[in-house]
């Protein structure tokens, strides 16, 4: 009988129960539980709902007992930067707002008279993004620092939800790292930098690598789901798991981890704080094992995803493709990365908007709104591989597309035709094959990261893209 491990993986948009196993030397997954997640408004702020998104989780765990699936181990993955506040008595300290809300509009400005963007980078290697924890805990003492004075736990998303599993609090690097609050080269939280800040210290934990057991399930929690079960941190980010997934062989492919937003990098070893690396909007989050993702963040899906529910009629993923394969002809493309395309009430307004302001031709027919999207996240490809060669004086002959985003295949088609790489397709569900990968990587059934990659290639359907017609 396998040994099964099970991975939850927690996106925006919705969150899954994946088991997986080892069987005749390949990966073998099974999703046995789906749930939708989203943004609620609270207190006149985007959150997210932490007591459903749990109530979630125990949910996917009751359904492994009643399938027969009891795993060995699980493992917690979701998106970045957001986190809760605990009081001494391990209680909630207000509501567990979202990166998309609008709290931290201006506040990169306050903190700069503190430290310097130059300086700030230098120290953690970390792009410029509004939203970055940094910025959130600051709008938080601007506004409501009783909170930050009551405080005596910082735990971000995966590790709330892991706490309430079993009753420890364990801080993990990978999803630390995208606070702006860990030193790049000494990967530890930087003390100095909180205290320039004014931001309390004693909240934040040891930093734990994935692998670390956090420990097994609360006693109710195992009487509510009918097994006990081994906690372990995944890279308890979703786009570090998704990268340990990467089916490369070597060293000269670029990767684009495909979702609502894109991850676009390469793997390293030692982090590029430079000024030039900060001016083009590089970032070196933390990897598996001490590894460096350096990457830029890029709009991504949200653009299409938001487009296509603002279209009266619900358009298969197959039909956008379609309608915007005919209205390639059309020439204006906008830059994705523009703070009119985070949050917008209407993406298709801030797409023509965009297009009026920089004096080029507004798309009219849905065709050509998507066409012009698509161009642009292609073209927003083409340029940041550009800037990878550059930054590291080297040339890169494969782009890897992994996770969800990779069955595009019109976008993959335009990533090949404008970067000019050999483009690869797969895997798509790249997070949670990551996040499996490190529980069996912590429980010896696979060796070590070359041998889990070389099990991703034999497991998973890679596909070369085709490069679309001019």
């Amino acid at each position: 009988m396998p040994t099964y491990h099970l991975a939850i993986d927690i996106g925006a948009s919705n969150g899954r129960h994946i088991v997986g196993w080892l069987e005749n030397n390949k990966v073998r997954m099974q999703e046995i539980y789906r749930f939708d997640n989203g943004m609620v408004e609270r207190n006149g702020r985007l959150c997210w709902d932490m007591e459903t998104l749990f109530a979630e989780v125990v949910a996917g765990l009751k359904r492994c007992h009643e399938l027969g699936l009891t795993p060995a181990s699980l493992g917690i993955d979701t998106w970045a930067v957001d986190f809760v506040l605990l009081d001494r008595n391990d209680a909630m300290l207000g509501d567990c707002v979202a990166y998309r809300d609008s709290r931290t509009q201006g506040v990169d400005e306050k903190v700069y008279e503190r430290i310097s963007e130059h300086d700030l980078y230098a120290r953690t290697g970390i792009q410029k993004l509004s939203f970055n924890t940094l910025y959130q805990l600051y709008a938080l003492k601007q506004t409501q620092p009783e909170l930050l004075r009551k405080a005596c736990s910082f735990l971000m998303v995966p590790e709330y939800l892991n706490f309430l599993l079993t009753g420890k609090k364990v801080n993990e690097y990978t999803n630390a790292t995208t606070t702006q609050l860990v030193n790049a080269h000494s990967r530890t939280w930087d003390v100095e930098l909180l205290n320039v800040l004014e931001l309390p210290v004693d909240i934040f934990g040891k930093l734990s690598l994935p692998k670390t057991v956090v420990g097994n399930l609360k006693p109710e929690i195992r009487a509510a789901v009918g097994f006990d079960v081994e906690v372990v941190l995944s890279a308890t980010h979703d786009t570090a798991s998704a990268v340990l997934a990467m089916p490369a062989k070597d060293d000269d492919s670029i990767y684009i981890s495909s979702g609502t937003w894109s991850l676009m990098g390469i793997e390293r070893l030692i982090p590029d704080c430079t000024e030039e690396s900060r001016k083009r909007n590089f970032t070196n989050e933390g990897g598996y094992h001490h590894r460096y993702r350096y990457l830029k963040n890029i709009m991504g899906l949200w653009m299409l995803q938001n487009i296509r529910k603002e279209f009266r009629h619900p358009y298969s993923f197959d039909e956008i493709n379609t309608l915007a394969g005919i209205g390639l002809y059309f020439s204006s493309t906008v830059e994705v990365n523009d703070p009119a395309f985070l949050a917008p009430q209407s993406m298709v307004t801030a797409v023509k908007a965009y297009c009026a302001r920089t004096g080029q031709d507004v798309p009219e027919t849905e065709c050509e709104i998507l066409a012009c999207t698509y161009k642009s996240l292609a073209r927003c490809y083409a340029e940041t591989a550009s800037e990878i060669e550059a930054l590291t004086g080297k040339a890169y002959r494969r782009i890897h597309i992994i996770g969800g985003g990779c069955r595009d295949g019109l976008l993959n088609r335009l990533t090949a035709q404008y970067t000019g790489k050999d483009v690869y397709a797969g895997p798509v569900e790249a997070t949670a094959i990551g996040n499996l990968l490190v529980q069996m990587l912590r429980a010896g059934s696979i060796a070590d990261l070359p041998e889990a990659r070389d099990a991703v290639r034999r497991s998973f359907a890679v596909e070369k893209v085709v490069v679309a017609c001019s």
